[in-house]
């Protein structure tokens, strides 16, 4: 009997590519913003800089057996890559997984969630108000056809050996179900394309906040609400009712709520649309306390951990949370609370997902730094490897 299944969220963000060029200039890569953080408070730890890896390049080759390695090793099962697919068939970052699948290597398992969600430039620096956004490429839903084209572009992995799998079926994620127009036919329509190209069916579930602000009423149309953060009963429901197989739940914003009160924390997001606010600490070890609502123990929930969180490199002062004493041990135990939610669930459906393996610039990542070195993956290892 497993422990649990540590899936492992990857960002294929570390190579330049033209899109990225023409707005931040040439060679922009995650690391650009990494390396530019600076502490914003006494004891910040900023910058985060790697360790074993480097600042590493993800169009070579040996970079990408090294982490699959070191994942292997702790216990991950494998790597969720971040899949962008903006419409009409326009791809962004696919190069790294692309040479992942046609090589055959690394040897180790994989599969996708889709980041279904425009690429803009206040995701990557410090934008005030929604005028000053731009679009670098908007994400775009034009229909059945785009459907079945991404469903095309995407069978070669699910019928690789190496894809993971829930019930026989290639796994696969959306990560904001709110932001889809037209979610029930693209259900229906990669659910029949994965029966006619001869796949037992395909696993489809969508990352949920636990406690949101979001709602689909009857009419399938979208609302405000009071978020509850006493049962995430109806908010799961809300998404498993499009016909979703699983929710990968988001605890984030319901241990912050908790943490700040509801009401307290929904006025500061509120202000923090129009005017910058300095950057709010939390510990991490309260955090944690907050994190998993009493849903996540689900067959067909699964919850998710956070080695770290830190946004600054990317947003600097006006970021809305920077979790502080984020430490391996402090990590070690809130790895420890998601497994033990799983214990109840089949072999299959222990699924535990781990945001994230490498997303420096949200000090958000389990890869050696020169602060912790391996403190993080051995956390992993004590809980999923040790007897």
């Amino acid at each position: 009997m497993r422990k649990a299944r540590v899936i492992a969220y990857y960002l294929p963000q570390f190579h330049p590519i033209q899109e990225n060029d023409a707005v931040w200039g040439k060679g922009f890569t995650e690391w650009t913003s990494v390396a530019k953080a600076k502490p914003l408070f006494r004891g910040h730890n900023q910058p985060r800089i790697p360790a074993d890896l480097g600042f590493y390049d993800l169009r070579l080759p040996e970079v990408r057996e090294q982490q699959a390695r070191m994942a292997q090793e702790c216990g991950v099962e494998g790597f969720c890559y971040w899949h962008y697919w903006l419409g009409n068939g326009k791809l962004l970052l696919q190069r790294p997984f692309q040479e992942v699948l046609s090589s055959g290597k690394p040897d180790y398992p994989f599969c996708l969630c889709w980041a279904n969600h425009s690429w803009l430039t206040s995701t990557w620096t410090n934008v005030k108000r929604q005028e000053e956004k731009t679009v670098i490429v908007e994400q775009t839903y034009p229909g059945v056809e785009d459907y079945k084209n991404h469903f095309h572009y995407c069978l070669p992995a699910f019928k690789d050996k190496r894809y993971m799998t829930v019930d026989g079926k290639p796994i696969f994620g959306i990560f904001d179900p709110y932001a889809f127009p037209d979610m029930k036919r693209f259900i229906e329509c990669w659910r029949k394309l994965a029966q006619e190209n001869g796949l037992p069916g395909i696993f489809l579930y969508a990352i949920t906040p636990s406690a949101g602000t979001l709602r689909y009423d009857a009419q399938g149309k979208l609302k405000r609400c009071i978020p509850n953060l006493t049962s995430s009963a109806e908010a799961y429901h809300n998404i498993l009712d499009f016909g979703f197989d699983a929710i990968n739940s988001n605890g984030m914003q319901r241990a912050e709520m908790l943490y700040n009160g509801k009401y307290q924390d929904l006025m500061r997001r509120t202000i923090e649309r129009i005017m910058d606010l300095p950057c709010k600490r939390y510990n991490y070890a309260k955090i944690s306390k907050h994190l998993f609502a009493p849903e996540d123990t689900w067959e067909n929930v699964y919850p998710t951990v956070y080695p770290q969180w830190d946004r600054t490199p990317r947003q600097g002062k006006r970021t809305s949370n920077v979790y502080v004493n984020s430490t391996p041990e402090n990590f070690q135990q809130q790895l420890a609370k998601a497994v033990e939610l799983t214990s109840g669930k089949q072999d299959e459906h222990k699924i535990v997902f781990l945001k994230a393996w490498n997303e420096w610039a949200e000090g958000d990542y389990v890869e050696p730094d020169l602060t912790y070195g391996h403190g993080f993956l051995d956390a992993i290892r004590n809980v999923i490897l040790a007897p």
